[in-house]
């Protein structure tokens, strides 16, 4: 025997060479995992099928028009409706605490809730912590800045829409960034 061959009885392969390894994401022995591993690395959706891009555009919709009413009665009563500045402010705070307030206590925005919708964090938690949520909605300031905050929500929108369309998962990138969230029915 030379150097690099194996008894054939050893792995019972002609030759006496080892089996081929498993299939990416498959375990030794033919095993399936637990989960089957999406496109894009992500596991599939928790506990429901992901949420689609039209059914999440609705549920901010519901969610900026709340957002939208209470910025108009706080800026009433402080007297500042006028000035572009402060309404700015009030609704581009507004949305991100309306959001990452509601995910973070309840998983899911009353916009969400009403069309059956739910975010999820990382690893099937059922729901996003703190931080994640705060990162997947980071956006919703970016109208504060002067000038030029509006364009840039407005391009972070469409790269959201866009992930959000062409991921198996409906993913978008902001749920990347924040570590694999997702947007879930049920």
């Amino acid at each position: 025997m030379t150097t690099g061959d194996f008894p054939p009885e050893q792995y019972g392969q002609p030759g006496g060479y080892p089996p081929p390894p498993p299939p990416y994401g498959q375990a030794p022995g033919g095993y399936p995992p637990p989960y089957q591993q999406a496109p894009g690395g992500y596991p599939p959706p928790y506990g429901g099928a992901a949420g689609g891009l039209a059914r999440r555009f609705f549920a901010r919709v519901i969610d900026g028009i709340l957002v939208a009413i209470v910025a108009f009665f706080l800026s009433f009563i402080t007297d500042s409706l006028s000035s572009y500045w402060v309404t700015g402010l009030f609704t581009g705070l507004l949305m991100f605490v309306y959001f990452v307030g509601f995910e973070v206590a309840a998983g899911a925005t009353p916009g969400k809730k009403l069309l059956g919708l739910a975010v999820r964090g990382p690893g099937n938690a059922p729901k996003p912590s703190l931080g994640q949520s705060a990162i997947r909605n980071a956006f919703t300031v970016l109208p504060i800045i002067p000038w030029v905050g509006g364009f840039l929500a407005v391009i972070a929108m469409i790269v959201i829409a866009v992930t959000i369309s062409g991921s198996a998962t409906k993913q978008g990138k902001h749920d990347e960034l924040a570590g694999g969230t997702q947007v879930v029915r049920g």
